[in-house]
């Protein structure tokens, strides 16, 4: 509350007129800021109805900084016609002066002064008249003294050309007597307690209206990371489109599983280590399936299934190495080969219960493998890690989104629609593929989008149908394809939530303050 004598100083000028007065003047009669009038006026208000105050806006003319030196000490002009002796002054020595240049072009204009160019000795600056009158300086002292409106519209605009006038916007208020006005502040009571009704004295008191339109003080709580909200809501577009969530919590894979099942040779630049994190302790894993690791050595080395493979020495001690995944796409190969396990059990047991021995038994086995796969959809959302030079768009751990389709005969076309109908769910509709290479994805290809903002076309994912030198050692049937699609999770947020860097996003020099600010994420689908 501000102070109790300022209060009731206002509310004695109050007192004093008999319809309103306004805060301004208010400040100006008592000589004190009007800031802290107006506290004054809204401590006022908080005790009820002792006055009314209705805000107002009204322009005004206000000197500036250059305004009041020339109010002060005399406009440029004028210190430059004070200068010149009855000799005259040299042209480079005036121009010297700090109002030389400004005031020689007004006295100039003036015709208070004239210029000898011819002059023996240099161009030389002599007075053409005794006396000057310094009508600039009259004019800003006027307005100084709150007397603009006895100035033309013109002079004003004209000292406002010079900059040395400014209209500016003053936000006041009309005060006026409420129905309890009275000249002493009355403290009012915002609790009722036990001993004012024991005493009784609750009934001489004055209590402060309550006000239900108050917040209520804001309860501590935990905030969602801006990732984790972009990553719900990437998950429910997954979920929404029927696809299924693999499960993601192994950061530990083994090279098998990263690089080798995914048809990646042994000796690609990915697998050094200046691209990737390996494990020292435990260095090794050593549980595989032999017989599909078998068929995974067979295919890099020797080829197989429609494929020459890469013709090189595979070997296992490459395979065993354990790192932090690269990609999210090892676990998507172990969930492929989790599902053509379940295609190939029930066949198993179905061919040893059946009482056919003919030459026909590969139809048999083709019928039964079609009968008997179901087509899925899996997605997932989670930390990969990398070995890179971290900098503004780079960190060495980040979020991959991973879509993957199976179903028999899918093509470059299904891929094509489905990355379609999940990006306008993101709500981009301006969609551009562009060939690329992947080692486990053939064909492959780069999905661009036209951002409007930037006015370009941007990489925002990657995408592929993955190649049967990766499916068919699994043991998927022959006709089941497989088409896939990723990004990351970081570059959307913060195209979201407008952040340049992404260190800025993640990791210890993150403001808690922006997670703490940071709205809910809303995809324009």
């Amino acid at each position: 509350m501000a102070d109790t004598g300022l209060l009731e100083a206002l509310l004695r000028l109050l007192e004093k007129v008999d319809g309103g007065i306004d805060s301004q003047d208010v400040a100006a009669d008592l000589g004190v800021d009007h800031q802290l009038i107006v506290g004054a006026v809204k401590s006022l208000q908080a005790l009820g109805e002792v006055i009314s105050a209705e805000q107002k806006s009204s322009k005004r003319w206000e000197l500036t900084g250059e305004g009041r030196e020339i109010a002060e000490q005399g406009s440029h002009e004028a210190r430059v016609f004070n200068a010149i002796p009855d000799e005259g002054l040299p042209q480079n020595e005036l121009m010297k002066m700090p109002s030389g240049k400004v005031g020689f072009s007004k006295a100039m204009s003036n015709k208070w002064i004239r210029l000898d160019k011819a002059h023996e000795g240099g161009p030389r600056v002599f007075k053409t008249v005794e006396t000057i009158e310094d009508t600039v300086r009259d004019k800003l002292q006027l307005v100084q003294k709150g007397l603009s409106a006895k100035l033309e519209d013109k002079e004003k605009n004209e000292l406002k050309k010079r900059k040395l006038l400014s209209e500016v916007t003053v936000k006041s208020y009309w005060i006026t007597k409420g129905s309890s006005f009275s000249t002493t502040i009355t403290k009012q009571e915002t609790e009722l307690t036990p001993e004012m009704i024991a005493s009784g004295s609750w009934k001489e008191k004055k209590f402060k209206p309550y006000n239900f339109e108050a917040m209520g003080v804001a309860a501590d709580c935990g905030h969602l990371h801006p990732l984790m909200k972009v990553r719900t809501q990437f998950r429910q577009i997954f979920l929404e489109m029927g696809f299924t969530e693999m499960p993601t919590n192994n950061f530990i894979e083994s090279s098998f599983w990263n690089f080798d099942s995914l048809f990646q040779p042994q000796q690609h630049p990915a697998r050094d280590q200046h691209d990737t994190f390996f494990i020292s302790d435990p260095a090794l894993a050593h549980e595989f399936p032999q017989d599909y690791l078998e068929r995974v050595k067979q295919v890099h080395s020797e080829g197989g299934y429609g494929s020459q493979g890469y013709k090189y020495d595979w070997k296992i001690e490459e395979a065993q190495k354990n790192l932090l995944r690269t990609h999210t796409t090892a676990v998507s190969a172990r969930m492929l080969y989790k599902l053509a396990q379940q295609v190939n059990t029930h066949t198993h047991r179905l061919m040893l219960v059946s009482p056919l021995f003919s030459s026909d038994l590969t139809l048999l086995c083709g019928i039964i493998f079609q009968e008997k796969f179901t087509p899925v959809k899996y997605f997932s959302i989670d930390r990969v890690f990398r070995n890179e030079t971290l900098d503004a768009t780079h960190l060495a751990e980040f979020h991959q989104i991973e879509g993957v389709v199976a179903d028999y005969g899918l093509t470059l076309g299904n891929l094509m629609g489905i990355l379609h109908q999940f990006f306008t769910k993101l709500g981009i509709t301006k969609l551009r593929f562009k060939p690329a290479y992947n080692p486990y994805t053939e064909p492959s290809m780069e999905v661009f989008s036209y951002h409007e903002g930037l006015k370009k076309w941007v990489e925002v994912g990657n995408s592929g149908v993955f190649r049967p030198e990766m499916l068919l050692p699994m043991g998927l049937p022959e006709g089941v394809s497989v088409i896939a699609w990723g990004l990351s999770l970081e570059r959307p947020t913060m195209i979201k939530y407008g952040i340049n860097n992404i260190r800025e996003l993640v990791g210890h020099k993150v403001n808690l303050q922006m997670v703490y600010d940071s709205p809910i994420c809303r995809l324009d689908s």
